[in-house]
């Protein structure tokens, strides 16, 4: 909508904001005009009491006001647009002809913006993944950080309040993620062969795999592809679609505005650019002339005002004279250049140097395309003929030789040439047969003098032939080409008469020549000659068109081109010719006049073509007049610095809306727009940024997350300028500038102590990164006066003290809402400490969070990080203490709540004893030691009750049974004592859970009875809860742990004199006999002793470095000398009672001693009966039964007991006893010769003997003691004598037979 008289006939379009409501309103009228409602009024007055006249004037007169309105909101729209569109225009202009900036390419990279469906995604991906519903293979460990990384990141709501904001990119995310599980695999064990970082690696890798989950990675990365080409450098067409969006400005309205500003026509933007600068300077010297200087924080800045702006135009001025003149048309690429300050300013009294003909310098490339020779008829058809080409007598360069009958060649010459109006000349020759001619013969030429200007197609040329030719119709057909040279803008016949050059009315060839950017030439040449004859320069002209001239012939249509003192007229014989010419001149001479073509010259032209053709903008008389009243206004009448503000403003408003996370950065392409706005039209730097930072303020309000270090970098180049530091080379300072600084300073304070006191919700997780530490410095900065005296530190840190007190608060209070606990003082008392737990809970994780994502940003004050943890730990505190007070008495459910708050407590050096741990362990000590005492009457009476009902059953043996027979529970007692608390069990309490359970056997260390291992497992347990509880105070601690130990010494003391008086008892009533069996209880009290002595090493020892009392030492090693004793004790009464057994079988041999009766008696009755019937073999019955005792008592002891040592070392001591007993026996018998039945019955017992222990690992040492080989021989004498006496009486039983026994 170009002109606001006719905006709904532009383009056939309307616009949907203004006109859809006309209809509408229309249509609500009770009549169609307000005439005819002007007429019904008269009617309506007659009516009774002239109620209804008077409702219906109110009626109308609402109607009126609410027009009113409408024109009026119609009219603030108009003129919104209208200035919309005109900051187009300046916007278009910096964009084709860019001569002060670039686009950056060193700019950060934004990523793309996460929004809520694809937060939605992601939070359904790892869900998915969660549940194993994906191929993803993943270890528990992985499992468990993912399950950590959904449960506190992806649906914190924080999370979803930063996606809401915009700031929220996919890196982002896996930064969190990363540096959580760089947390977790840090602390994992060392695994060989496997380093952390490949473990990290992996992990990321599948992070990665979850996140993108089933996207096609090809879309993915075209998009990515596409997403960063848009990011970096953009093309003129996409700037110009870009600022369409930003302005909205439709299509079409760019389309008229870029032909009618000739946005293609480069030599018209640099005009444009010249003309701008002259307005500039204009304007400068008319504000120092009527001294409309704007209010100054200085007078002296006045003059230095004056200055700066000449300066700006003088820098501006050399940026555009730096560019090369380039040659103009659609295929024209301009080299974007930054300015610099240190760029040589153009001395403004150069301008008036003459410009020698010698700076002018022009060259030309000439192409020549011979094509074909026509008239050729007489010439002999198989004669040779070529053509040669040179250019003002130079180089020749000759074609192919072609027959006469077809004189075709298509041959191209190329040749340069520094002559505006050359020379060229081509010849047709063919081969000379005759035998003394030096040369061909010619057979005719052509000479042209081609231009810029003439026909690039190839044309029939007539040739000059010689007098005694016959071809008199001999034509060729050539082509010429000369290209324009870049530092030509147009040339042609014109005729001129000027009064310093020209002074003759004539016809001459005139080149416009571009020198430099701010140099242009008028000059005329003749043919072959490289330097002007006559030239003008244009500066200081005025071009315009003119009527024709009397008395002047030669010529159709005029124009001239006026300056002080000098007029020169020109005259052309077609109008389209003129018109290209007066906008050629127009461009070059920089004049603020735009020259307008007479309405009458609007007629065909001599070529019968339209004039209206050669103009660049096509538009209907509606829209000319609004096109023309926005490309023609001057810039330097307008208040750009308010222009700029609206551009700004809306270019930061679509940069927050589009598909990055920009975080207030512009992109390149606006960065580049902005900048040569600035530059271009005089915006103030310190106006610029204060803009910006209002703009980014504004949106810091509206919740949407901004980089600090924008507004940092703002305020410090504001700060500086307004204290004078000159940071774009600006020395004066408005007083505009210095309130709206002041009111940014003040506003800008308020927001950062907003942001600082709610860190956890602005810079949620620490995103974006390193934001809260650029945010608390640039609060530092703020609050400086001026930009070199520092903040003291301790203003800056009572004011991080104040706002960190307020994030406590807010924290809390936030917490409590997200937990969805009121408080109720009439719930439970199990529903108040449930609630506890889980707010206690979320106050670690909220406090682990601050130390992770935090801490690093207030690094300068650590110990205001702990104070706010205080503070945070001192509101749950009233809470604790509330739901505390109301538990019922002897209740120990709160334990794990002690053990939640102090494992975290303990860990953290800022908060380790501190006040809030040091109120813990206040209301929790009378706790643990009600708990130990209670604790520690149950464990004695249960040792009472427990070894009183004793059975000795091994508990192996009950679990055998486990279907029918229970694991051992504790004894129920009569006092009503304490259940344990909720600890983990024991570490060797779990195989017992999992073996049972699978009904294998269990290791021997369970072989013990219900009440040792129910004792052992409770003094574990209530060390290992002691343990647990990680007491922080040292004295309470170790008293703590003394008293426990010292307990345990007591009860195991206990156990171990209860469970040898057992066993006392036990080997009074066994037999003596070879029916003597070890019972299963008495292995069992072996196992409870060996248990002991095991459990005493964990369960009566203090860790190590504490054990330094003398008297502890005895203590203890009392306990252990106490249970070896017991140990020795009840070795040495079994193996006693094994060789009373024994002595019983001696003493039955020692009836067949030599030389008494009853030896005789046995000796004769066996021999008699011998004689009549077969007699068993003598001493095998007392011999079998006394092995068979030893072998199942083996059996027993080595199935029901479970260490091995003890094992051997009793079956030592029973095999040593039992070869000393005998030895002494035959020692006995020193003298007697043995009987044959005695003699048979050892050899039995000791081969049998010796060999059973030996199985049962008894060492060789022992096995060959002196006691054995002092039998060994005896016996094998003994079996020498028998052998010369009886004969066969042994029956095969020998000594040194051992293989061959009979059994």
């Amino acid at each position: 909508m170009l002109d606001p008289s006719s905006s709904e006939d532009t383009g056939g379009e309307s616009d949907p904001e203004v006109f859809p409501e006309a209809p509408r309103k229309a249509a609500g009228k009770p009549c169609g005009s307000s005439r005819t409602s002007g007429h019904s009024q008269p009617r309506q007055s007659t009516a009774p009491g002239g109620k209804t006249g008077a409702k219906d004037s109110g009626v109308s007169c609402g109607e009126e006001e609410e027009r009113k309105e409408r024109e009026r909101r119609e009219k603030e729209e108009e003129e919104e647009r209208k200035m919309k569109l005109q900051i187009y225009v300046f916007v278009l202009r910096c964009v084709a002809y860019p001569f002060n900036a670039k686009q950056p390419t060193d700019m950060a990279r934004r990523q793309q913006k996460v929004n809520k469906q694809q937060l939605q995604a992601v939070k359904e991906r790892f869900l998915a993944f969660l549940n194993g519903e994906t191929q993803i293979v993943a270890d528990e460990a992985f499992c468990n950080a993912v399950r950590s990384y959904y449960e506190g990141f992806l649906k914190s709501e924080r999370v979803s309040r930063m996606v809401q904001s915009g700031g929220c990119s996919a890196s982002d995310f896996r930064e969190v993620f990363k540096k959580n599980i760089e947390r977790r695999v840090r602390s994992l064990p060392e695994i060989d062969g496997l380093s952390k970082e490949t473990v990290l690696s992996s992990w990321i890798a599948k992070y990665d795999a979850i996140y993108r989950g089933e996207e096609d990675m090809r879309r993915q990365s075209q998009r990515a592809h596409l997403s960063a080409v848009s990011e970096l450098i953009l093309s003129k067409e996409q700037l110009y679609e870009m600022f369409q969006q930003i302005l909205g400005i439709r299509k079409f309205e760019h389309q008229l505005l870029y032909n009618a500003c000739q946005l293609d026509n480069v030599d018209e933007q640099a005009a444009q650019i010249r003309r701008e600068l002259d307005g500039r300077l204009q304007l400068a010297e008319q504000i120092a002339r009527e001294r409309r200087y704007p209010q100054f924080v200085s007078a002296d800045m006045e003059v230095l005002y004056v200055d700066e702006l000449r300066s700006a135009v003088n820098l501006l001025m050399a940026n555009l004279e730096s560019l090369p003149v380039s040659k103009g048309g659609p295929d024209f690429k301009q080299k974007l250049k930054r300015s610099s300050m240190n760029n040589s300013f153009l001395d403004m009294g150069d301008e008036g140097d003459i410009l020698s003909k010698s700076e002018v310098v022009l060259s030309f490339t000439l192409e020549i395309v011979i094509v074909e020779v026509q008239g050729l008829k007489s010439m002999a058809p198989n004669r040779i003929v070529y053509c040669t080409m040179e250019v003002d007598g130079g180089q020749k360069l000759q074609t192919d030789q072609a027959e006469a009958s077809r004189p075709q060649w298509g041959t191209q010459g190329d040749f340069t040439t520094t002559h505006p109006l050359p020379s060229v000349k081509v010849k047709l020759f063919t081969e000379s047969t005759a035998v003394l001619a030096l040369e061909d013969k010619e057979l005719g030429r052509v000479v042209l003098n081609p231009t810029t200007n003439g026909p690039k197609q190839a044309e029939f040329h007539r040739m000059v032939v010689p007098k005694s030719s016959q071809d008199t119709d001999l034509k060729i057909k050539l082509a010429v080409r000369m290209d324009k040279p870049p530092n030509m803008k147009h040339s042609g016949y014109v005729y001129a008469l000027g009064q310093r050059v020209w002074k003759r009315w004539k016809r001459r060839y005139f080149v416009l020549v571009q020198v430099s950017q701010y140099t242009f030439a008028m000059c005329s040449y003749r043919e072959k000659k490289a330097e002007p004859q006559e030239l003008m320069q244009l500066e200081g002209y005025t071009v315009d068109y003119c009527d024709p001239q009397p008395g002047l012939q030669g010529g159709r249509v005029f124009f001239n081109a006026v300056k002080e003192g000098d007029l020169i007229m020109f005259a052309c014989d077609d109008e389209q010719d003129r018109v290209l010419w007066v906008q050629a001149m127009y461009r070059a001479t920089g004049q603020s006049y735009k020259p307008v073509p007479p309405p009458q010259n609007k007629t065909t032209n001599c070529r019968g073509g339209s004039l209206n053709q050669a103009s660049p903008i096509s538009l209907d008389p509606s829209q000319r007049q609004g096109v023309e009243e926005l490309i023609s206004a001057a810039p330097c009448h307008f208040d750009h610095a308010a222009l700029f503000t609206i551009l700004q403003k809306n270019t930061l408003q679509h940069r927050m809306k589009d598909s990055f996370s920009c975080l207030g950065w512009f992109s390149p392409g606006q960065v580049f727009v902005l900048d040569e706005y600035c530059a271009r039209y005089g915006v103030r730097g310190c106006h610029r940024h204060l803009s910006y930072l209002k703009d980014l303020m504004e949106c810091s309000e509206n919740n949407v997350l901004v980089d600090p270090t924008l507004l940092h970098y703002s305020y410090a180049f504001c700060a500086s300028h307004v204290h004078g530091n000159r940071p774009d080379g600006m020395g004066t300072v408005t007083v505009d500038e210095k309130e709206q600084f002041e009111a940014i300073r003040n506003r800008l304070i308020a927001l950062l102590d907003n942001q600082i006191t709610h860190f956890r919700y602005c810079f949620p997780f620490g995103r974006p990164d390193g934001a809260l530490k650029a945010t608390l410095s640039l609060q530092e900065r703020v609050l400086m006066k001026d930009i070199t005296t520092p903040v003291p530190p301790e203003d800056m840190k009572k004011l991080v003290q104040r706002c960190l007190e307020k994030a406590a608060r807010i924290n809390y209070s936030q917490l409590m809402e997200y937990a969805q606990i009121k408080g109720d003082p009439q719930a439970a008392p199990e529903k108040r400490l449930e609630d506890l737990t889980r707010l206690g809970e979320l106050c670690i994780e909220v406090l682990q969070q601050n130390d992770e994502h935090h801490s690093e940003a207030f690094s300068w004050w650590p110990e205001l990080m702990a104070e706010h943890a205080e503070m945070f730990l001192f509101l749950y505190q009233a809470d604790m203490d509330a739901a505390l007070q109301i538990q019922p008495v002897d209740s120990w459910d709160s334990f794990p709540l002690f053990q939640l708050l102090n494992n975290f407590l303990r860990t953290d050096p800022h908060l380790c004893n501190g006040t809030f741990h040091k109120h813990l362990q206040d209301l929790f000590v009378p706790l643990v030691v009600r708990y130990i005492d209670l604790m520690e009457s149950s464990i004695a009476q249960s040792i009472h009750q427990g070894f009183e009902q004793e059975t000795w059953q091994s508990v192996k043996s009950l679990t055998n049974n486990l279907a029918n027979v229970p694991l051992p529970k504790v004894p129920s007692l009569p006092l009503s004592l304490p259940q344990m608390p909720s600890f983990s069990a024991p570490a060797w309490m779990g195989p017992l859970c999992d073996n049972t359970l699978q009904g294998i056997n269990l290791p021997d260390i369970f072989n013990g009875s219900a009440t040792s291992e129910d004792l052992f497992w409770k003094l574990d347990a209530l060390q290992l809860f002691v343990l647990d509880l990680h007491w922080p105070e040292p004295e309470f601690a170790k008293h703590l742990e003394q008293r426990l130990k010292l307990m345990a010494s007591d009860m195991m003391e206990a156990c171990v004199k209860r469970t040898k008086s057992a066993f006392d008892t036990k080997m009074q009533k066994a037999s003596k006999t070879t029916d003597f069996r070890v019972p299963p209880s008495v292995c069992t009290m072996f196992n409870v002793l060996m248990d002991a002595k095991k459990q005493c090493s964990k369960l009566c020892v203090l860790d190590s470095g504490q054990e330094t009392d003398k008297q502890w030492q005895q203590y203890h090693s009392k306990i252990d000398v106490l249970i070896d004793d017991a140990f020795k004790e009840m070795i040495s009464s079994l193996v006693s009672k094994f060789a009373a057994v024994l002595d019983g079988v001696l003493s039955k041999l020692s009836r067949y001693d030599e030389g008494t009766l009853f030896s005789s008696i046995l000796s004769f009755t066996v021999k008699a009966a011998a004689k009549y019937v077969e007699v068993p073999k003598p001493g095998m019955d007392v011999a079998d039964t006394y092995i068979t005792f030893v072998r199942q008592n083996q059996d027993i002891l080595r199935d029901h007991i479970n260490d091995e040592l003890c094992i051997e070392n009793m079956f030592e001591q029973w095999y040593t006893g039992s070869m000393k007993m005998v030895c002494v026996w035959l020692t006995d018998r020193l003298d007697l010769q043995l009987h044959m039945y005695q003699l048979k019955t050892l050899i039995k017992i000791v081969k049998k003997t010796y060999r059973d222990f030996r199985l049962q690992g008894v060492l060789d040492g022992t096995l060959n003691n002196k006691s054995y080989e002092t039998i060994y021989n005896r016996l094998t004498v003994e079996e020498a004598t028998a052998a010369v006496k009886a004969g066969d009486g042994l029956q095969g039983i020998s000594m040194r037979d051992s293989e061959e026994e009979d059994d």
